[in-house]
């Protein structure tokens, strides 16, 4: 499938990161394309020295990962990188991986079967000389970073020097100042680095990116881009009133205008008015071409008397899949899909090992569409994170309540009704949900947190109302802090919000008799309910 409907990365100045397998090398690439710097995420199995003369990097950075350099065969970069002439930053088995490459020593600790005093959690290090990279660090002496290791660099490889210790990493921060090598021990992209940021700042300067990544830019090229490949054709895109289905179909219709048809597939699971604001925005406001497939009765008849989520997953993922074929079969001409793929999606379908992942809940998506349908692909988006995805949508000008608006799942409230779906507890949830919201908004929260809803429990609890006794469903309510959901904690809403919130639904909304509030953290368990 053609794919083609990004800017050329090679247009940008560009920093590569070579993944050695870290949990936290996004986070690396998004704290880099805040500084508006593009650099891309490859496993270093697909990195080799032909490789990096063909994306031409201005910088390279090693990131951590959970091997040992100490065991054979364990993971390298090829040594074009270090023969490359540009900048190098290595982090933790970055770091450990340059030493042992150029000529120094890594002992094992405990985990990997030598003797040496591993360190995780929050650590100090104290500078030991002036560094570039360090430029605005150790103003309070020491500086608080966040270590991972169990492996520790015994002896420096020629030309390097310690520029920073910790009581447990005697070489925390090294460099080779004449090469620009630069390696530290400790992960300055996770919070727990509270001044991380500032060291990526400081390498891209030493490296000379001027910061032309931006999505003022992106917009442009990525216009040119859709038109060269799609060229007179038509396009159909799945609109789901999500962030990145508006920001796809905002960016593609201002393309190809009239060539692009939106199928927004309504299955009865949406929050309260939600489709009529949906079409609305984009057929009267944005003057896109929408087809309104209101299917409620086939979505809720299949999922009547079904209460195990992966079953429910599993009808409403079909049933889409179903609807829009059945939809864009009428498009005359259709020879595109347009999906809101980002650019997190693209890393994780080439991982690090390339080994499957433990199945925690299926996810819908129209992932199975274009094996079934034959078109080719338009992901515009692919590029990108989650945060540049707004940035975008900002500089298209979708409304900003739009662009800010919290996460919503695919199966929609059918996820959020543990047990058996009925319209009646849709429309209780519906009441239920739209109070939460609108106390969220009117105290200010809204912007604060990463996702909040109401589920509906699949118990009746009695209670007391006036003079008479009640017998209705409790609900519970839900809110999480998270930077990209991959883990959350809940927030921590007032006992006097929560008490006045829960005064509201229960007087407002007919059928609801008790609120709880949910405070799991993910993990252990997960944002939504199902």
């Amino acid at each position: 499938m053609n794919t083609a409907a990004v800017p050329d990365p090679a247009l940008h100045e560009r920093l590569l990161i070579i993944d050695f397998g870290s949990q936290v090398t996004q986070l690396i690439a998004r704290r880099l394309r805040e500084l508006s710097v593009y650099c891309e995420i490859h496993p270093y199995q697909n990195v080799d020295d032909a490789f990096i003369e063909a994306f031409a990097p201005k910088a390279i950075i090693f990131s951590g990962g959970p091997d040992s350099v100490t065991r054979e065969g364990s993971p390298r970069p090829p040594q074009a990188a270090y023969t490359a002439g540009v900048p190098i930053l290595g982090i933790c088995y970055g770091q450990q991986v340059m030493m042992q490459d150029l000529g120094g020593e890594v002992h094992g600790g405990k985990i990997s079967g030598g003797g040496g005093t591993a360190e995780f959690g929050r650590a100090f290090v104290e500078p030991t000389g002036a560094l570039a990279l360090l430029q605005g660090w150790f103003s309070d002496g020491r500086e608080q970073v966040w270590m991972s290791h169990g492996d520790h660099v015994a002896k420096l490889a020629p030309g390097f020097e310690v520029f920073g210790t910790s009581p447990n990493a005697p070489y925390a921060i090294t460099a080779d100042v004449a090469r620009n090598f630069f390696a530290v021990q400790f992960h300055p992209e996770v919070h727990h680095t509270p001044r991380g940021a500032m060291l990526y700042e400081n390498f891209v300067k030493l490296a000379g990116f001027t910061g032309d990544w931006t999505m003022d830019a992106y917009r442009e090229q990525a216009i040119d881009a859709i038109r060269a490949q799609v060229g007179d054709a038509k396009v159909i895109c799945a609109l789901s009133g999500g962030v990145d289905s508006s920001v796809t179909a905002a960016l593609l219709h201002e393309a190809i205008g009239d060539q692009l048809t939106c199928v927004f597939v309504d299955h009865g699971l949406l929050r309260l008015d939600e489709g009529v604001e949906v079409v609305e925005m984009f057929r009267d406001h944005m003057n896109l071409h929408v087809i309104h497939a209101e299917e409620q009765d086939l979505f809720l008849s299949e999922l009547e008397g079904v209460s195990d989520p992966e079953t429910k997953r599993k009808i409403i993922g079909r049933l889409f899949i179903d609807v829009f074929q059945k939809y864009a079969n009428e498009i005359e001409g259709a020879s595109y899909l347009a999906q809101g793929t980002l650019y997190p999606d693209v890393i994780e379908s080439v991982s690090f090992s390339g080994g499957p992942s433990v199945t925690i809940k299926s996810h819908h998506n129209v992932g199975g569409l274009p094996e079934k349908m034959g078109l080719n692909l338009v992901e515009p988006l692919r590029e990108l994170f989650k945060d540049e995805v707004r940035a975008l949508g900002r500089e298209l000008g979708l409304p900003a309540h739009f662009i800010a608006r919290h996460p919503f799942p695919g199966p929609g409230l059918a996820i959020r009704c543990p047990g058996e779906i009925t319209r009646a507890k849709l429309d209780i949830l519906r009441e239920a949900d739209a109070v939460y919201i609108d106390q969220i908004r009117k105290h200010g929260l809204y912007d604060e947190i990463w996702q909040a809803f109401v589920a509906i429990l699949p118990v009746r609890t009695v209670g007391v109302m006036g003079d008479g006794r009640t017998y209705d469903y409790a609900c519970a309510l839900r809110a999480v802090t998270s930077v990209d959901g991959m883990t959350a904690d809940y927030y921590p809403f007032t006992h006097d919000f929560l008490g006045e919130t829960a005064t509201r639904i229960i007087n407002e909304v007919p059928g609801i008799n008790r609120v709880t509030y949910d405070i799991t953290s993910k993990p252990p368990g997960t944002i939504e309910w199902e």
